[in-house]
């Protein structure tokens, strides 16, 4: 398997060994573009892997506060409680680039940075650059894409 990220069209591709497309997602990567600086919060581009897939088993739209769940389920109430929250749900796949001085070590280091695939409210528009770095994706979609990749699986992401 093997997933292509395109920054342009927001979308996300999967394909299998025989690189055949199988799943087409749309996603909504950072609003302030793409770019690998720590502090930037845009999204990084190049070769990746995924590194940790966490999350499994617990309910959709859990909340995650660093990478562990904080017994909260998102609703909309919620979300109107606190309406500037960055909200990472269901599902992580946690991203750690691949290229030494592009996006891995230093000051353009993916995983040290947190960025991830993870799942967003439904009121999220995908298909629209929004998020603040990582990739997001619609909370059904996702629990499908972390069902079929495995840790390791590479990923392309692309301006």
């Amino acid at each position: 398997m093997r997933i292509v990220i395109n920054i342009t069209s927001q979308a996300l591709d999967l394909f299998d060994h025989k690189e055949n497309r199988i799943r087409h997602y749309y996603v909504s990567t950072a609003k302030n573009g793409a770019g690998q600086q720590n502090g930037s919060f845009c999204t990084p581009l190049g070769k990746h892997i995924i590194r940790a897939k966490i999350g499994a088993g617990q309910p959709v739209n859990t909340v995650f506060v660093r990478r562990r769940p904080t017994g909260e389920i998102y609703t909309s109430g919620l979300g109107a409680r606190y309406p500037g929250r960055d909200w990472i749900l269901t599902r992580i796949l946690w991203l750690s680039g691949c290229e030494r001085g592009f996006n891995r070590m230093g000051l353009v280091d993916t995983m040290r940075r947190y960025i991830y695939i993870h799942g967003s409210p439904d009121s999220a528009e995908m298909g629209k650059p929004g998020s603040i770095g990582c990739i997001r994706m619609r909370n059904r979609d996702l629990l499908e894409l972390f069902d079929l990749v495995e840790v390791g699986t590479e990923i392309n992401v692309l301006g």
